[in-house]
Protein backbone atom coordinates (compact mmCIF):
# COMPACT_ATOMS: atom_id res chain seq x y z
CA UNK A 1 0.00 0.00 0.00
CA UNK A 2 1.59 3.11 -1.09
CA UNK A 3 1.54 6.56 1.30
CA UNK A 4 -1.55 7.90 -1.48
CA UNK A 5 -3.57 5.06 -1.35
CA UNK A 6 -3.46 5.12 3.30
CA UNK A 7 -4.61 8.87 2.99
CA UNK A 8 -7.06 7.77 0.41
CA UNK A 9 -8.47 4.77 3.07
CA UNK A 10 -8.26 7.02 5.89
CA UNK A 11 -9.99 10.02 4.50
CA UNK A 12 -13.49 8.62 5.41
CA UNK A 13 -12.20 8.56 9.03
CA UNK A 14 -10.43 12.33 8.92
CA UNK A 15 -13.61 13.92 7.42
CA UNK A 16 -15.60 11.94 10.52
CA UNK A 17 -13.54 13.33 13.01
CA UNK A 18 -13.11 16.52 11.44
CA UNK A 19 -17.01 16.81 11.65
CA UNK A 20 -17.71 15.49 14.66
CA UNK A 21 -15.01 17.99 16.49
CA UNK A 22 -17.05 21.03 16.39
CA UNK A 23 -20.16 18.69 17.81
CA UNK A 24 -17.93 17.56 20.26
CA UNK A 25 -16.56 20.67 21.75
CA UNK A 26 -20.34 22.16 21.92
CA UNK A 27 -21.10 19.13 23.68
CA UNK A 28 -18.62 19.87 26.50
CA UNK A 29 -20.28 22.14 29.59
CA UNK A 30 -19.00 26.05 29.02
CA UNK A 31 -17.52 27.22 32.09
CA UNK A 32 -19.57 28.63 34.18
CA UNK A 33 -18.50 32.00 34.89
CA UNK A 34 -17.79 33.84 38.03
CA UNK A 35 -20.17 34.84 40.27
CA UNK A 36 -20.60 39.25 40.12
CA UNK A 37 -18.63 39.95 42.75
CA UNK A 38 -20.60 42.58 45.22
CA UNK A 39 -20.39 46.29 44.91
CA UNK A 40 -21.37 47.24 48.38
CA UNK A 41 -20.41 51.02 47.73
CA UNK A 42 -24.41 51.28 49.26
CA UNK A 43 -23.87 48.51 51.64
CA UNK A 44 -24.09 51.79 54.71
CA UNK A 45 -26.62 53.67 53.22
CA UNK A 46 -28.81 52.31 55.46
CA UNK A 47 -26.96 54.14 58.45
CA UNK A 48 -27.53 57.92 56.88
CA UNK A 49 -29.28 59.99 59.26
CA UNK A 50 -30.39 60.80 62.85
CA UNK A 51 -30.43 57.62 65.23
CA UNK A 52 -31.09 57.03 69.28
CA UNK A 53 -28.27 55.29 70.64
CA UNK A 54 -28.91 52.91 73.24
CA UNK A 55 -25.53 50.88 74.46
CA UNK A 56 -24.21 48.33 76.24
CA UNK A 57 -20.49 48.73 77.17
CA UNK A 58 -18.25 45.91 79.04
CA UNK A 59 -15.35 48.05 80.10
CA UNK A 60 -13.28 44.84 82.02
CA UNK A 61 -12.65 42.73 78.78
CA UNK A 62 -11.09 39.33 78.22
CA UNK A 63 -11.25 39.21 82.45
CA UNK A 64 -14.81 37.29 82.42
CA UNK A 65 -16.26 40.37 83.56
CA UNK A 66 -20.40 40.31 83.69
CA UNK A 67 -20.53 44.04 84.82
CA UNK A 68 -21.74 46.05 81.44
CA UNK A 69 -22.72 49.40 82.02
CA UNK A 70 -25.73 51.27 80.08
CA UNK A 71 -25.42 54.64 78.23
CA UNK A 72 -28.35 56.84 75.69
CA UNK A 73 -27.66 59.09 72.86
CA UNK A 74 -27.22 59.65 69.83
CA UNK A 75 -25.07 58.49 66.42
CA UNK A 76 -25.88 60.99 63.48
CA UNK A 77 -24.31 59.53 59.57
CA UNK A 78 -23.70 61.86 56.87
CA UNK A 79 -22.65 61.04 53.55
CA UNK A 80 -19.06 62.33 52.48
CA UNK A 81 -19.58 64.87 49.80
CA UNK A 82 -22.04 62.69 47.72
CA UNK A 83 -20.12 59.55 48.05
CA UNK A 84 -20.57 56.29 49.40
CA UNK A 85 -18.08 57.73 52.20
CA UNK A 86 -19.51 58.52 55.55
CA UNK A 87 -18.76 59.87 58.76
CA UNK A 88 -20.63 59.18 61.80
CA UNK A 89 -21.01 61.58 65.15
CA UNK A 90 -21.41 59.28 68.06
CA UNK A 91 -22.28 60.25 71.97
CA UNK A 92 -23.86 58.72 74.46
CA UNK A 93 -24.09 59.39 78.84
CA UNK A 94 -24.62 56.64 81.55
CA UNK A 95 -26.64 58.69 84.23
CA UNK A 96 -25.91 55.89 86.35
CA UNK A 97 -22.19 56.35 86.05
CA UNK A 98 -22.18 59.85 85.02
CA UNK A 99 -19.47 58.84 82.33
CA UNK A 100 -19.79 60.32 78.49
CA UNK A 101 -18.80 58.50 75.55
CA UNK A 102 -17.99 61.21 72.51
CA UNK A 103 -16.51 59.37 69.37
CA UNK A 104 -16.39 59.76 65.41
CA UNK A 105 -15.93 57.30 62.77
CA UNK A 106 -15.28 57.37 58.85
CA UNK A 107 -15.93 54.71 56.61
CA UNK A 108 -14.17 54.55 53.29
CA UNK A 109 -15.42 52.07 50.51
CA UNK A 110 -12.78 50.68 48.14
CA UNK A 111 -13.71 49.84 44.76
CA UNK A 112 -11.57 47.71 43.55
CA UNK A 113 -11.25 45.58 46.90
CA UNK A 114 -14.63 45.90 47.66
CA UNK A 115 -14.06 46.51 51.22
CA UNK A 116 -14.56 48.99 53.91
CA UNK A 117 -12.09 50.51 55.91
CA UNK A 118 -13.82 51.71 59.35
CA UNK A 119 -11.54 54.48 61.30
CA UNK A 120 -11.77 55.90 64.89
CA UNK A 121 -11.62 59.58 64.49
CA UNK A 122 -10.86 62.02 67.23
CA UNK A 123 -11.11 65.39 65.90
CA UNK A 124 -10.65 66.73 69.70
CA UNK A 125 -7.02 65.08 69.59
CA UNK A 126 -6.42 64.87 65.82
CA UNK A 127 -5.99 61.69 65.66
CA UNK A 128 -7.22 59.02 63.32
CA UNK A 129 -7.35 55.32 64.82
CA UNK A 130 -5.12 53.09 62.79
CA UNK A 131 -5.20 50.29 61.66
CA UNK A 132 -8.41 50.47 60.10
CA UNK A 133 -10.86 47.98 60.80
CA UNK A 134 -11.63 45.84 57.15
CA UNK A 135 -14.70 44.03 55.49
CA UNK A 136 -17.29 43.89 53.71
CA UNK A 137 -21.16 42.90 54.03
CA UNK A 138 -22.40 39.57 53.32
CA UNK A 139 -25.58 38.44 53.24
CA UNK A 140 -26.96 41.32 55.05
CA UNK A 141 -24.05 41.08 57.74
CA UNK A 142 -21.02 43.37 57.82
CA UNK A 143 -17.80 41.95 59.56
CA UNK A 144 -15.25 43.77 59.57
CA UNK A 145 -11.70 43.13 61.48
CA UNK A 146 -8.42 44.31 62.78
CA UNK A 147 -5.70 43.69 65.46
CA UNK A 148 -5.47 46.08 68.39
CA UNK A 149 -3.36 46.47 71.37
CA UNK A 150 -5.80 46.03 74.52
CA UNK A 151 -3.72 46.41 77.82
CA UNK A 152 -0.67 45.22 76.25
CA UNK A 153 -1.75 41.97 74.74
CA UNK A 154 -2.65 41.89 71.19
CA UNK A 155 -6.63 41.16 70.11
CA UNK A 156 -8.62 40.67 67.23
CA UNK A 157 -11.50 42.42 66.83
CA UNK A 158 -14.29 42.11 64.96
CA UNK A 159 -17.43 44.38 64.11
CA UNK A 160 -20.75 42.82 62.66
CA UNK A 161 -23.39 45.44 61.77
CA UNK A 162 -26.80 44.31 60.58
CA UNK A 163 -29.87 46.36 60.47
CA UNK A 164 -34.10 45.53 60.02
CA UNK A 165 -35.24 47.80 57.18
CA UNK A 166 -34.26 51.67 57.48
CA UNK A 167 -35.30 51.84 61.34
CA UNK A 168 -33.42 49.77 63.46
CA UNK A 169 -29.45 49.13 63.05
CA UNK A 170 -27.84 46.66 65.22
CA UNK A 171 -23.91 46.73 66.00
CA UNK A 172 -21.27 44.54 68.31
CA UNK A 173 -17.57 44.60 69.45
CA UNK A 174 -15.94 41.12 70.10
CA UNK A 175 -12.51 40.74 70.72
CA UNK A 176 -10.83 37.63 70.28
CA UNK A 177 -7.46 36.91 72.19
CA UNK A 178 -7.12 33.16 70.56
CA UNK A 179 -6.97 34.40 66.64
CA UNK A 180 -11.24 34.45 66.16
CA UNK A 181 -11.76 30.51 67.89
CA UNK A 182 -13.76 32.18 70.75
CA UNK A 183 -14.94 36.21 70.66
CA UNK A 184 -16.13 38.01 74.11
CA UNK A 185 -18.34 40.49 72.80
CA UNK A 186 -17.80 43.99 74.67
CA UNK A 187 -19.76 46.61 73.14
CA UNK A 188 -23.41 46.29 71.76
CA UNK A 189 -25.13 49.11 70.56
CA UNK A 190 -28.53 49.34 68.96
CA UNK A 191 -29.73 52.29 66.74
CA UNK A 192 -33.41 53.12 66.25
CA UNK A 193 -35.16 56.34 64.41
Amino acid sequence: MTPHNSIIQLAPWLAAAALALPLATHAQPAAVPPAPRHDGAHDFDFLLGDWKAHVLRLPDRLVGSTAWIEYEGISRHHSVLGSSANFEEFEVDSPATHLHIKAQTLRLYDPVSQQWSIYGVDVDKGTLGLPATVGQFDDGVGRFFDYEDWKGRLVLVRYEWTHAGRDHAHMEQAFSADGGKSWEVNWICDLTR
